[in-house]
Order: C-alpha cells, then sequence, then structure tokens
C-alpha cells in the first residue's frame, strides 16, 4: 500500500507538471490525490497504525476490542484530523489576505501604484512597478498580487512585447518579495507555524538575496526594453469597481488592511494563536470599516459589478483548494513512513543542504513551488539542539534546528528556482494566460536572467550563513 501511494503522488507530481500541455487543472489533481491517498491509508490502516502509532493506539483502546471500525476512528480523530487543521490554517490565512485585497481593490485603494507607474519612462516604470509588487507580495499571497500588478500594467501598457517582457519582471519580483516573510508566501508560513524559524530572523537573512534575486533579472530585462514605452497617457484614472472614495479614504483603507498583517507577527508571538486568527481580525476590521466608508453607497443599493475581483476570486479558490489537496498528500505520504527513508538516504548520499536546495529549485520550475518546496519541508522535523548534539555529524544535524540554514535554503531555492520556467508557479500560469505567452519564448529570453539573480542571491545567502 505503501507503494500505491506513493506512486499515486508521482503520478500527481507529473499531471502537475504537464497541466499546462494536457490542460488539466492542478488543483483537480492535488485535490484528488490528497483525497484518494487518505482513503488508501484507512482502508490499509491497522498495518500503518500497528507500524507508527501502536503506543498511541493501545491507549485510545482503553481496553476494548480491536477491529478494522476502531482503527478508522483512531485514524479520523488522531491522525488525519493533525493534517487537515494545519492544511486549513493556511487556507483560512490566505483567504483572509484574498479577501483583503479584493476590498481593498474594489474601492480603488490600489490606484495609488498607478499613478506612480504611470510614464512613458522605461526606467521609472519598470522600477515603480516591480518594486510595488515586491513590497505588496511580501504581505499579501504572490498570485493575488501578480494578477492585481498584471491589471495595472496591462491597462497602462499598449505594447505586446513590452507587457510581456515586464510581466516576467512582475512575477519574479512577487515570488521574490513573497519569499523573505513569514506572512508573504505560503511556505514560510507553514515553516513559521512549525516552529522551524522566527519571523524576524527569517527576514534578516531572507530580504537581501531576495532584493538581489529580483534586481538583477530586472535590470538585464530592462535592459531589452525601449527607453520610451508605448503608454495611453489619456486613460482616467481607476477607481475601482465598487466605489468612489476620495483620496483620503482610499488611503486609510490601504493602511489599515496592509499596515494590519505587518502587525501579525507580534500578534502570534504575544498570543501563540495561528497567524490566520490575526488574519481574519485585520479583514473583519477593514470590513467595518468599507461599510462605514460606503454606507451611503450600501443603503441606496448602488454597488456596481465586480468584474475584475470575481475573475480573482475564481483563481484564489483554485489556488487554495490545491494548497489543500497538497498538504492532505503530505500527510499520507508522512504517515506512511516513505519520507523517513528519503531523507535517510538524502543524509547518505548527498548530505549537502544546498546541493538538494539547488536541484530542488531546478525541480521546482518544472513542477511547482510549492508542491516541491512543502516536499522538501516535509522531509525533515525540526531538531532540538540536543539531539543535534547527540548526532554523529551534529554541524549536519545542526542545518535542521529552529532557524536552521535548511529551512531558508529550501525557501529562497524554491520561490527563486521556480521562475527560471514559466510554469514553475501560480504566478507564472497567470502571466503566460494573460498575455498569451509561449515557453520557449520565456525559455530563450528569461530563464537566463532569473539563473544569472538565483545565483547571485545564493552567493549572498551562503556569505550570510557562514562568513558574516
Amino acid at each position: 500500500m505503501t507503494i500505491i501511494v506513493v506512486t499515486m503522488l508521482v503520478v500527481g507530481y507529473l499531471l502537475i507538471a504537464t497541466g499546462h500541455i494536457t490542460g488539466v487543472n492542478k488543483a483537480a489533481i492535488a485535490m484528488f490525490v490528497g483525497t484518494i491517498g487518505w482513503v488508501v491509508y484507512i482502508i490499509w490502516g491497522a498495518d500503518f497504525v500497528g507500524g507508527l502509532h501502536a503506543t498511541d493506539y493501545l491507549e485510545y483502546l482503553a481496553g476494548a476490542e480491536a477491529n478494522s471500525d476502531t482503527v478508522k476512528y483512531f485514524i479520523r480523530d488522531n491522525v488525519f484530523i493533525k493534517y487537515v487543521g494545519r492544511a486549513a490554517a493556511v487556507v483560512m490565512f490566505l483567504l483572509a489576505t484574498m479577501s483583503i485585497v479584493e476590498i481593498l481593490n474594489n474601492n480603488g485603494c490600489f490606484d495609488f501604484i498607478k499613478e506612480w507607474a504611470t510614464t512613458r519612462k522605461t526606467v521609472k516604470f519598470v522600477w515603480i512597478i516591480t518594486l510595488c509588487t515586491f513590497v505588496v507580495s511580501a504581505n499579501l499571497d504572490n498570485l493575488t498580487t501578480t494578477t492585481m500588478m498584471l491589471v495595472i500594467m496591462h491597462s497602462i501598457l499598449q505594447n505586446r512585447r513590452q507587457r510581456m517582457l515586464i510581466g516576467t519582471a512582475i512575477v519574479l519580483a512577487a515570488n521574490c518579495g513573497g519569499c523573505f516573510t513569514v506572512i508573504g508566501d505560503p511556505i514560510g508560513l507553514i515553516l513559521w507555524e512549525d516552529g522551524a524559524i522566527s519571523a524576524s530572523r527569517f527576514s534578516a537573512y531572507m530580504f537581501v538575496p531576495a532584493l538581489v534575486a529580483w534586481v538583477v533579472p530586472t535590470l538585464l530585462i530592462a535592459k531589452e526594453l525601449p527607453d520610451r514605452l508605448d503608454v495611453e497617457l489619456q486613460m482616467s484614472a481607476y477607481r475601482g469597481d465598487d466605489t468612489n472614495l476620495n483620496r483620503w479614504q482610499r488611503f486609510v483603507m490601504l493602511i489599515v488592511g496592509i499596515g494590519g498583517l505587518w502587525f501579525i507577527p507580534t500578534f502570534h508571538n504575544i498570543t501563540k494563536l495561528s497567524p490566520f486568527l490575526g488574519a481574519l481580525c485585520v479583514l473583519s476590521v477593514l470590513w467595518v470599516v468599507n461599510e462605514a466608508f460606503n454606507r451611503k453607497l450600501m443603503d441606496a443599493d448602488q454597488m456596481a459589478q465586480r468584474r475584475f475581483p470575481r475573475a480573482l476570486q475564481y483563481g484564489a479558490i483554485q489556488q487554495l483548494l490545491f494548497v489543500m489537496g497538497i498538504m492532505l498528500g503530505m500527510g499520507v505520504m508522512l504517515e506512511t513512513g516513505v519520507f523517513g527513508d528519503i531523507a535517510g538516504w538524502l543524509d547518505t548520499n548527498v548530505h549537502n543542504i544546498w546541493v538538494f536546495g539547488i536541484f530542488s529549485g531546478v525541480l521546482s520550475s518544472i513542477v511547482d513551488t510549492f508542491t516541491i518546496a512543502i516536499s522538501d519541508i516535509s522531509l525533515y522535523h525540526v531538531v532540538t539542539s540536543a539531539e543535534a548534539a547527540t548526532c554523529s555529524d551534529k554541524a549536519y544535524a545542526m542545518n535542521f534546528v529552529a532557524n536552521g540554514d535548511y529551512w531558508k535554503v529550501i525557501s529562497f531555492c524554491t520561490a527563486v528556482g521556480g521562475c527560471l520556467l514559466s510554469v514553475g508557479s501560480t504566478s507564472g500560469l497567470a502571466l503566460m494566460r494573460m498575455e498569451h505567452i509561449r515557453f520557449g519564448w520565456y525559455l530563450k529570453n528569461i530563464s537566463w536572467k532569473v539563473l544569472c539573480g538565483w545565483l547571485a542571491g545564493l552567493v549572498i545567502l551562503f556569505v550570510e550563513l557562514y562568513i558574516i
């Protein structure tokens, strides 16, 4: 049965990697693998429970007779629910941040970005829109941020080739910006909740490598653009799909939404509660402010139809289902004990987190950034200092302690490495659909630029971890 579960996961990886060719939605694949995996597990649950949870199962029975039903109830109440809760916490956080973006976008709170970026000067436009992407994605979901910025770019630029080049810079900025904070990317959030990293130390180490990985390719992309862009300067500023709030109201809502998310690490450190509660709290406050500012329109039933947010919401739901499915699938793999065997093989034959990190980065560009990253962090648990001290290779074991080097290397390599190909991240796929970018064009014109930034960022990260 372990072979069946592993085969299902491998086939799922292949289908996710070839989704842009087959046309099969990767969210559907992830959900199928996650659900069927647990069905297979619980059917032959007695073998798995007897091997991994024998003591806990005896305590659960409390002297009662063991049978197939008690095994299933034990798995449901003590094994399965743990992974459901872990996945649900991430999904709830993403749902809250995506909702925050939708409220802000509906009220035209991102008009400021369009106003700042609307210019014919290439250098000014490229750096303003990518810098805003880098900053915003550090607080919000990468896909949501990318989609929003691509829509802004599309409304300003008239030339398709210019949109293709700058669109790739936006995708890169979103992925790099998301990887240096614990709330900017699902992987950082999972590591943070698992106690593998702390918010401040993680950002302190990851910021400069992420910045370099974004700046270097963007400089190379900007050189291929003309000095003057084809911009429609006469277009009226976007004012949101729902309302016409004045500037100070839109600015207040922006501060409440984005500024509130910055408080989430502090909220978690004080309360020790899951970060998604903090995100829901920010969402609730922003929701109240939204209704207060728009009470006249709401009372008069004058709310306009939401065009862009509906499209965004559709993509967001797919992303949430994808994350849930992948995390449930990883839970099945953990419970079979296969990941422990793989980790043991890596420790013996590879024994180098940088080699493994680079390999994971390349693989994430082929399969999917989140899928490979969650697989990598599922291979190992957070080792205590006492456990590391008892290992034969103490220096290597220290890579897996809280705030260890392994978690940083994997986060960085999968986030940036996933941009090597356009199909490696949901943000890249969104760009391909929106601007009709071909895989071959991206490989020829963009991949080598991303590689330069990735390697430069790796050098910076290595210097930070081992030299400074």
